[in-house]
């Protein structure tokens, strides 16, 4: 007994107590934003318990009434125990709907809350998790607490009530049921005892590999064309095959421990049950009890038995459901992106909206989470009208300098500035930090087809939710994308398939960049964006938007000399460094590509 009490005190020490009742905290958080609706469901439970219990007597003084033990009104408690019964469905499938209707909203409310906090997380602390893993953990995590949320408190107080108003009942009329009852109290405990930390263990086993295999299952779809293009769908088959064996096995042992679990109570209830009967027989026998009471108390018997084994078996839903909330919480943990300071970013721009806003990084160096450095004191401007080019070998930092100025990755040294005109940092009222922020002044176009499902309109609206379809006309024309759309059947109605399917890869570049010009953001960046485009098209699309009224500073990103002609200025981006190219430097850049 006392080896047992020291192990659990060092559990404690060791930090146990607090790696489960952080989870179970943060999801009675959840249950607080529910209370009525569950406050509602815990009182029809223990409404549903009382009203089980005078069932128990009616039937009681109904039998012995037939059985003549008992004189009464025939009738009037055959119509009791009619209502009682009913009145127990009713209760039950009342409470069934608010059990249902509280694991939606909690669900709800948790996934909502995990969007956020994804999308709102840093994307270097990220970055290192597969996108399936995050699918599954919002999904299938958050059901799985949604689901087991009602155990946590209101069943357990359900349960217990239960207990001990059966308990006393049977107490009351005779104590011998209640000690038969008791006897399954400590075999089922120790029973169950090591099952419940396997069962711990295989459970999050069972989660992780179904995390896998969601994250194997939708990186296939997505690269769908690739697998094609390689012939690799045979080989992609087999380890499909190998992660479905993996997750069945896992799968297998829960199930192979809850079986036991469930057997052994089967087990020790039937026993119980039926050492009630044969008591109750002979009590009868011996003319101690009448048939009703002994039908009332192999009722009450079978309810003690099977309310201490439901008690027992939260303990397997409370695991699953503390496994998927510290798999939640490993989300909420995760660093954030400030956004504290929108509102004073958006009245910084619409002070300084008619002269636009420029972009500078000061003495900045970055190096990746991996080691690898990528810049050193490195200096950037550009301001309203004029376009600035990035160009460089492939994997020098081109789309790393496009990421800080977006504050999706943050400097170890140095700071980048948004400024009014062509303010500098030094005039600070001009000037602000870049920071997550800021990215509401900016304009992006990524390299690849980042097109949604959906009409070109609604693409467009995705980030201009008031969009005219004149605005949407306009900035495609800008986008030299008119000149097909206007040739479909639908135009800007045309719908568009996943990831821009229907389009050429042209065609939805010019798309991309036109959604970038609708948002009409002061800073336009290009990562790559004309890279599908021919060099006619390619310099129409960049002289449009230098002659457009809009103060815009434009930054392109770009392997093509072909682009340089039209930039105010070129910076190459090269040995950890970012210097202001000369134009001797640049036409030999164009004549090496030629």
């Amino acid at each position: 007994m006392m080896h047992s009490i020291k192990h659990y005190f060092i559990q404690i020490k060791n930090g146990r107590l607090k790696e489960f009742s952080r989870p179970v905290k943060w999801v009675f958080g959840y249950m607080r934003r529910h209370l009525i609706s569950i406050t509602l469901y815990t009182f029809l439970g223990l409404t549903g318990t009382v009203v089980g219990l005078l069932s128990s007597l009616v039937s009681r003084d109904l039998v012995d009434i037939i059985t003549g033990h008992h004189t009464g009104k025939l009738i009037t408690t055959f119509a009791l125990m009619i209502i009682t019964q009913l009145a127990t469905s009713a209760i039950s499938q009342l409470s069934s709907y608010l059990s249902t209707k509280i694991s939606l909203k909690v669900e709800n409310s948790i996934k909502a809350d995990m969007y956020e906090q994804i999308m709102t997380t840093e994307w270097e602390a990220l970055s290192g998790y597969h996108s399936g893993e995050l699918v599954t953990r919002w999904s299938s995590d958050t059901t799985g607490v949604s689901n087991g949320l009602l155990n946590l408190a209101p069943n357990t107080i359900i349960y217990i009530f239960r207990f001990i108003a059966t308990l006393i009942m049977v107490i009351k009329y005779d104590i011998s049921f209640a000690l038969i009852a008791f006897a399954s109290v400590p075999i089922s405990i120790l029973s169950s005892k090591q099952s419940m930390k396997r069962m711990q263990r295989i459970n999050m086993d069972s989660l992780n590999v179904g995390t896998r295999l969601s994250a194997f299952t939708q990186e296939s779809f997505t690269n769908f064309q690739t697998l094609k293009a390689f012939d690799l769908i045979h080989i992609y088959f087999k380890r499909l095959r190998s992660l479905q064996q993996d997750y069945s096995a896992t799968r297998l042992k829960y199930q192979k421990a809850t079986i036991i679990n469930s057997l052994l109570a089967v087990v020790i209830s039937m026993a119980i049950t039926y050492f009630t009967y044969g008591w109750g027989i002979y009590k009868v026998w011996n003319g101690v009890l009448t048939y009703g009471t002994m039908t009332m108390f192999l009722s009450l018997s079978g309810s003690l038995t099977g309310t201490i084994q439901s008690i027992i078996n939260l303990v397997p839903s409370t695991i699953s459901l503390v496994n998927s909330a510290k798999r939640l919480l490993w989300i909420t943990d995760l660093p954030k992106e400030d956004y504290s300071q929108k509102s004073e970013v958006s009245a910084f721009f619409e002070k300084h909206r008619n002269v636009g806003v420029g972009i500078r990084i000061q003495d900045s160096s970055y190096t990746y989470a991996t080691g690898t450095e990528v810049f050193q004191q490195v200096n950037l401007e550009a301001y309203p009208k004029e376009i600035i080019a990035l160009v460089g070998p492939s994997g020098e930092g081109k789309t790393t300098m496009l990421r800080l100025f977006l504050s999706i990755i943050h400097p170890q040294e140095g700071m980048g500035y948004i400024c009014a005109g062509h303010s500098t940092p030094e005039i600070t009222s001009d000037c602000m930090e870049i920071t997550a922020s800021t990215r509401q002044l900016f304009a992006y176009v990524p390299q690849g087809n980042t097109m949604f499902s959906g009409t070109i309109a609604d693409n467009m609206r995705n980030v201009k939710e008031d969009a005219t379809d004149e605005e949407i006309i306009h900035a495609l024309e800008l986008a030299c994308a008119w000149d097909f759309v206007s040739k479909l059947p639908d135009g800007i109605n045309t719908m568009m398939q996943e990831r821009g399917g229907g389009f050429s890869e042209g065609q939805a570049q010019r798309l991309s960049i036109a959604r970038a010009l609708i948002r009409r953001s002061p800073i336009l960046l290009l990562d790559e964006a004309t890279s599908a485009l021919d060099v006619y098209t390619e310099k129409k699309v960049l002289q449009n938007i230098m002659q457009d009224d809009y103060p815009r500073t434009t930054i392109v990103t770009t392997h093509r000399p072909s682009v340089l002609s039209v930039c105010t200025r070129v910076y190459a981006i090269r040995d950890k460094g970012c210097d202001v190219m000369g134009q001797a430097e640049i036409e030999d850049m164009a004549n090496a590509y030629k």
